[in-house]
């Protein structure tokens, strides 16, 4: 796509056009305002400065996908003054460069696409550009009325946030007193009875079993609130962003720690909720399977690259093996869930030795194991590790943290495509974690 520069009216148009190209590549709201605040910047500076341009939106699918734009200038500048008048505007995409060559002056912004955007293929490519040039831009007053509108939103579900979470601090201490006051009487209780250790143990079954049950309905209940919660958990997050945004009021030092706190532990918590929402989904069977024939070298290439920043001590080799299955009928993004997850637990629990993903055909059955060396499980605990919220006893991850909600997911995915996952594992020895998918699923 191309476009140019010419006068002030067409900034506002460029950065409608901006945040429509990033929509329809895939990208989050927060990316999307970012990448069109970044280009109206860069061509306010340019026809400041007495140049025209034209901006130039490219897709680069090679390795990690990424919307390019270039905003490239006949006419040569200071190079040196241009760089120091867009230093702010490099904290909003992931690169930003400025150069000086034989079109004249070119200023270079990528922006990554998120591993949730559909694939860019040759179709989806001719959608898009068959959508935009059907897109009407609006006046500055419209693209004003959209950035109020988006705010006004945003502190609307800050508010609510804040309540719900003056609520959930109020139960918390409600909870809190209770548990208290349950320690007390038991503390009070072992004192008193020195002699009655078989009655104290059955006191104690007793209110395991009461325990496991409210945890049951407590889960329940999460899966249930989750998606209410994830909306302005992410408003959170949000919000945080944009105070930390170059473009807001500056914080102090104090103040910017602090909201960090906050973006830090709202993602923990945005984690937790989505796991909730997908467990729910997959328990209520809303997830249809999208068969396709799926590349399985893409795929593992895919996860060869997004899981190798969580592998990096040198006492863990990590390998995905090249498939020897090239193609399978499968539905790809489920498929990925589950492998990633498979990975990423054993990535967690390995300290030293080897993590390897590898794929083989057993009789009907296409088998993709996932082998590690790392503290390994109990046979008797086979099955256990696979109910919600259960974590082996004594286990403790090398890096990260888990919520026991990994593996049930994956098994419940497993199913859905029709086929099955189990473990083979020996304490000290490492586990070995075997999919099985139909080779013509029905």
């Amino acid at each position: 796509m191309r476009m140019p520069l010419r006068v002030e009216q067409d900034i506002f148009v460029v950065r409608q056009l901006g945040r429509e190209v990033a929509r329809a590549a895939g990208m989050e709201q927060q990316d999307q305002t970012r990448l069109a605040t970044a280009l109206s910047e860069v061509g306010r500076v340019l026809l400041a400065a007495g140049h025209s341009a034209d901006v130039v939106f490219e897709a680069e699918l090679n390795g990690v996908p990424r919307l390019r734009v270039a905003v490239v200038s006949p006419q040569s500048g200071n190079i040196a003054e241009l760089k120091l008048q867009l230093g702010q505007v490099g904290r909003l995409v992931d690169t930003l460069e400025v150069g000086d060559g034989e079109p004249g002056t070119v200023v270079w912004m990528a922006r990554r696409l998120p591993a949730s955007a559909p694939r860019l293929t040759p179709e989806r490519m001719d959608e898009i550009r068959a959508g935009l040039s059907e897109h009407v831009p609006g006046t500055p007053l419209d693209e004003l009325s959209v950035q109020n509108q988006q705010l006004i939103a945003a502190l609307n579900e800050v508010r609510a946030q804040r309540d719900d979470l003056a609520r959930l601090n109020a139960e918390l201490e409600e909870t809190n007193r209770g548990v208290m006051a349950l320690y007390n009487q038991l503390s009070q209780e072992l004192e008193e009875t020195n002699r009655g250790v078989v009655a104290l143990y059955a006191e104690l079954d007793e209110k395991s079993e009461q325990l496991r049950t409210a945890s049951e309905a407590k889960s329940r209940f999460l899966a249930n609130v989750s998606h209410e919660l994830r909306a302005p958990v992410t408003a959170v997050i949000g919000l945080a962003r944009l105070l930390n945004d170059p473009a807001s009021d500056p914080l102090a030092d104090e103040q910017r720690r602090q909201v960090e706190l906050i973006s830090s532990s709202a993602g923990d918590l945005l984690t937790l909720v989505n796991d909730l929402l997908d467990l729910a989904k997959a328990e209520a069977g809303r997830m249809e399977p999208e068969w396709a024939e799926v590349d399985l070298r893409a795929v593992f290439g895919q996860l060869r690259g997004t899981l190798r920043p969580l592998a990096t001590r040198p006492e863990v080799d990590f390998v995905v093996e090249e498939p020897s299955v090239p193609m399978l009928r499968t539905d790809e993004l489920l498929l990925t869930r589950v492998l990633r997850n498979l990975l990423t637990n054993a990535i967690k629990f390995t300290a030293e030795g080897e993590v390897r993903l590898a794929v083989r055909t057993v009789d009907d059955d296409v088998e993709f194991t996932v082998v590690d060396t790392g503290t390994g499980i109990p046979p008797e605990l086979h099955e256990r590790i696979f109910e919600e919220f259960y974590q082996v006893p004594g286990s403790r991850a090398i890096t990260g943290k888990g919520t026991g909600l990994g593996l049930p997911y994956a098994r419940r995915l497993a199913g859905i495509l029709g086929g099955g996952l189990r473990v083979a594992s020996t304490p000290g020895r490492g586990s070995t974690f075997t999919l099985a998918l139909p080779v013509n699923p029905s």
